[in-house]
């Protein structure tokens, strides 16, 4: 039935995640007032410490909802503006004509033109692997390293574009949040990790979520195992990582029932005002990290299967961790997955992903969370 919230099937979705080959799952899912919090597997493969729902986790591009939503807090007090370009604000960083293209919407919703930086960071600062193209030995090699922002956003600025300013399809950049965090540290005084906690954590009332400025994660919390398509066999715990190297654009730590009120929140207007809001549901074609063409806002993109409700929310993704929370369109069903294996999917000759009972297993609970 649409809409309903049945702990037995709820438990046993997360059951089948954790058979299908996940060490730990947890969930929290909202519907009105009922709250229904599960969990299953473990948070460390060496002692069995069971995982358990209130667990903090590192939850990847989950943080673009949240600078995003920094960025709107300063539209609505004048201090930007949303359709002025970036080089009016960033001028050192997008020089030039390209500064005077790119606006800010641009950025936030990834038709910037702007190339992802982090394929100029694999080969010429030698950080880390591309996802398919090389092994996993460099995550070793980079947990302490602290990135700075500016030489990573300069990777993505001086590499081709990929696309004209304000183009469709736009393509997924993690460039762009990292100039956001930059625009709201040159607008504010402050840095763009202060300035979110201030304008949408704290607002929130979020009491277990973090913008990290160090490589720990505060108990409780789970390890996380990264598999790297098979190459890290067995996965290793990444779990202790400075995550500099994506700041504002996906280093967020947060708990599964902060991200359910956060995005509940949002969808109320108590986060940005209506009209903001509103803005941030304006929708255009974007090319995802895994080639698949989506509808994107400004930090948000819609889910939706036929003939259901609408959803609203982000997924992320971080050395080990996953993570997807959704909201419906009303705010009143509410779902946040967490995931503590990443990639555990092996390739085939052309470098695809082959499908794993986990993919499955994942989207039946993520079905099962959303519409009862």
């Amino acid at each position: 039935m649409n809409g309903s919230l049945d702990p037995a099937v709820l438990q046993a979705a997360v059951e089948n995640v954790r058979r299908a080959g996940v060490p730990g799952v947890f969930a929290e899912v909202c519907d009105g007032d009922r709250v229904w919090r599960g969990a299953a597997g473990v948070a460390d493969v060496d002692t069995g410490r069971p995982v358990t729902a209130d667990m903090r986790h590192r939850v990847g591009s989950v943080t673009k909802t949240f600078t995003a939503a920094a960025v709107l807090r300063q539209v609505e007090r004048g201090r930007i503006g949303l359709d002025t370009p970036i080089g009016a604000y960033l001028a050192d960083l997008v020089p030039g004509a390209r500064g005077d293209a790119v606006t800010v919407r641009m950025l936030l919703n990834h038709t910037s033109g702007l190339a992802e930086y982090l394929p100029r960071v694999y080969t010429s600062l030698k950080a880390f692997p591309a996802l398919a193209d090389t092994g996993p030995e460099s995550l070793d090699d980079h947990r302490f390293t602290r990135f700075d922002p500016v030489e990573l956003i300069g990777a993505g600025v001086d590499a081709p574009a990929v696309g004209a300013p304000g183009g469709a399809p736009g393509l997924y950049s993690n460039t762009n949040y990292l100039l956001l965090g930059q625009l709201l540290a040159r607008v504010t005084g402050t840095t763009a990790e202060r300035c979110i906690t201030r304008d949408v954590i704290e607002r929130a009332g979020l009491r277990d979520t973090e913008l990290p400025t160090g490589p720990y994660v505060a108990t409780p919390h789970s390890r996380i195992y990264e598999a790297w398509f098979g190459m890290i066999d067995p996965p290793r715990d990444y779990s202790v990582y400075d995550m500099s190297w994506v700041g504002p654009a996906a280093s967020l730590i947060s708990t599964v029932a902060d991200l359910n009120r956060f995005y509940g929140l949002l969808l109320a207007g108590e986060i940005v005002g209506p009209a903001s809001l509103e803005q941030m549901r304006r929708t255009v074609p974007v090319v995802a990290q895994d080639g698949r063409t989506i509808d994107y806002g400004l930090g948000l993109h819609p889910a939706e299967a036929p003939g259901q409700d609408t959803f609203w929310g982000h997924g992320g993704t971080a050395w080990g961790a996953g993570t997807l929370a959704l909201v419906r369109a009303d705010g009143k069903r509410r779902m946040a997955v967490a995931v503590n294996l990443q990639r555990w999917n092996r390739l085939d000759a052309s470098g695809r992903p082959l499908p794993h009972p986990i993919d499955d297993a994942l989207a039946a609970l993520h079905r099962v969370a959303l519409y009862g």
